[in-house]
């Protein structure tokens, strides 16, 4: 039993004692809420629920809160109990029950903070990126922030699949197919069209000349359809291959790269899985036609106005494909869907609701927006790449900070803040750096297990290996760690579980590297404060070790929840 659990069951019999002995007068017991202080001089804990009995007790909060701790038996977990405020129980736990967390980041190892299975099968689509370019610097803020929520999740206890939509249907396909083809010819010195170049990044001479070094020119005197056709599957293929290739390189798979393509191919009934999609709308009464086009009626699920699915024309809307995507992602089993989108997609969150309501998923699905990045150097904007005079891809910005530094920073500030990403200071290999700093913090555990081991202090070494053979599983007296750099080590990782589960509720991996720094200040002050090789005591010696190692462990997994290494040694 956990010792939030443990404690709740001491005010459970302390509550239900004081009512058997007439001192309260209550006709049930309530459920006992623990939550942790703001201030950490109030306790490790805080329970409140003297607050929400003073009505049907007809006593005041805090005279009831003093009749609870009244009748608390005595036990080794709690140090010391104090009503504060308007009637909150403070508990401050003993050492052995906050050492407990030790013991659970030691067995537990990379599963320390799981939580229990959710019961909960949850797609979250992320990046979804236009297949007919670079990817760009706010592209890996939502591969970062995705993956890193996909991460939590799993660890929180959620079933998660990853999703990619592939936005390869429509007419910016055949402008990307037509941009390509002209630069090829141009590139060849033939006749070309400089109005049909839609897409003027200097990728598109690349993917070009690519052609031109595996097929010359072959498709010089070919039909202009024909080449389209042509160009357009063989520079996707590039494009996205490229794609594929950088998000591996990132550290992100996905489950499935789904093609929106596939949702305008007729079945065997000669039905599109968009015509499907609006004949079953159609059935439950939420379809109308009028002049000639096909609308939804969005406005009855709160949208300002209903939505245009198949124009006059009988082109379906990219609104339409959507409407079917979403379908079917509902209809693949999932429990809750999660988009990642661009703040600039704000306006068209209103309709998506709509829909998925009136498919029948109310409330089950979420649209997280991201805000911009902007690139910094050294304090001043970076505007257009070095090498190529355009954007600054997301390929480039890992070129130069490395997949650590870039994943780390992207997500260490909440999504809905505009994200000011500074070059230098990412590169950085100081505590400046938040980054260098927590990783710091691991290697620097991990030099001083090495040396109790006998090894040198740098010596490559398989660490997990080391500890294995240097930290006993049977628990050292915990209770010879007092100083207030190890108690507040201690009361960090108690936290983990719960930094685990906000930061899955809430969909907010930022809060994950805010806890990695907060817990290396801890490591970094325990490190100075308390010499963890202690020769005239082996069991001080014993104890610090393995708090360090139980503190490694938090580390390595905060970090791999990010996607971030853990190096032992820098």
């Amino acid at each position: 039993m956990d010792t939030k659990t443990h404690l709740a069951d001491l005010l459970t019999g302390a509550l239900t004692a004081a009512v058997a002995d007439g001192s309260l007068a209550l006709t049930a017991t309530p459920a006992i809420e623990l939550e942790r202080p703001r201030d950490a001089a109030h306790g490790d804990w805080a329970c409140p629920v003297a607050l929400r009995l003073a009505k049907e007790a007809k006593r005041a909060p805090r005279d009831i809160a003093q009749i609870i701790v009244d009748h608390l038996p005595q036990d080794d977990a709690i140090a010391a109990t104090e009503i504060a405020g308007p009637g909150f129980i403070n508990v401050t736990l003993s050492t052995a029950a906050l050492a407990q967390v030790l013991v659970e980041a030691h067995t537990a190892r990379a599963d320390f903070g799981r939580g229990e299975p959710k019961g909960e099968y949850v797609q979250i689509e992320f990046i979804s990126a236009n297949p007919v370019g670079p990817m760009h610097v706010g592209h890996g803020r939502w591969a970062a922030l995705g993956d890193s929520l996909a991460l939590v999740m799993e660890h929180a206890g959620y079933e998660i699949q990853r999703e990619f939509l592939l936005n390869d249907e429509g007419n910016q396909m055949n402008i990307f197919a037509d941009s390509v083809a002209e630069r090829y010819l141009e590139l060849l010195s033939q006749p070309f069209d400089e109005g049909a170049i839609g897409y003027k990044g200097a990728y598109i001479k690349d993917i070009a000349q690519q052609i031109i070094d595996a097929e010359g020119a072959s498709w010089v005197n070919k039909p202009a359809d024909e080449r389209r056709a042509y160009f357009r599957e063989r520079s996707y293929e590039q494009v996205l291959n490229n794609t594929k290739a950088i998000c591996d390189r990132f550290g992100v798979h996905f489950d499935e790269w789904f093609s929106e393509h596939q949702l305008h191919v007729p079945d065997a009934q000669g039905k599109t899985p968009i015509e499907h999609s609006i004949d079953e709308l159609r059935e439950k009464g939420y379809i109308f036609d009028e002049e000639g086009a096909v609308w939804f009626k969005s406005t009855l699920f709160g949208d300002e106005k209903d939505r245009v699915l198949i124009k006059k024309d009988g082109v379906a809307t990219y609104f339409a494909a959507d409407v079917a995507y979403h379908d079917n992602k509902f209809k693949r089993g999932f429990d809750r869907v999660i988009n990642i989108w661009g703040a600039d997609h704000h306006g068209y969150i209103p309709r998506m609701m709509a829909v998925v309501a009136a498919i029948g998923y109310p409330d089950k699905l979420e649209i997280l927006l991201g805000q911009l990045v902007t690139l910094m150097r050294g304090g001043q904007p970076v505007r257009m790449s070095k090498r190529t005079g355009e954007m600054v891809t997301f390929e480039e910005l890992m070129d130069e900070v490395g997949v650590d530094a870039a994943r780390y920073h992207l997500v260490r500030i909440s999504s809905d803040q505009q994200l000011i990403f500074d070059i230098e200071v990412a590169k950085d290999q100081s505590a400046n750096n938040p980054l260098y700093y927590v990783q710091y913090a691991h290697a620097r555990i991990c030099s001083v297990l090495r040396k109790a081991a006998g090894l040198a202090a740098d010596e490559a070494a398989d660490i997990d290996a080391v500890t294995a053979g240097l930290i006993a599983d049977t628990p050292p007296d915990f209770t010879l760690l007092s100083d207030e750099s190890e108690i507040a080590l201690m009361r960090k990782l108690a936290s983990f579980s719960e930094t685990v589960e906000r930061s899955a509720r809430d969909r907010a991996p930022f809060r994950l590297a805010h806890y990695a720094e907060e817990l290396a200040a801890i490591v970094h002050q325990f490190y100075g404060r308390c010499p963890m090789l202690v020769p005239d005591d082996p069991a001080l010696t014993a104890a610090r070790l393995y708090e360090a190692d139980a503190a490694r462990w938090a580390l390595k997994t905060v970090l791999a929840l990010i996607g971030v290494s853990a190096p032992t040694k820098m």
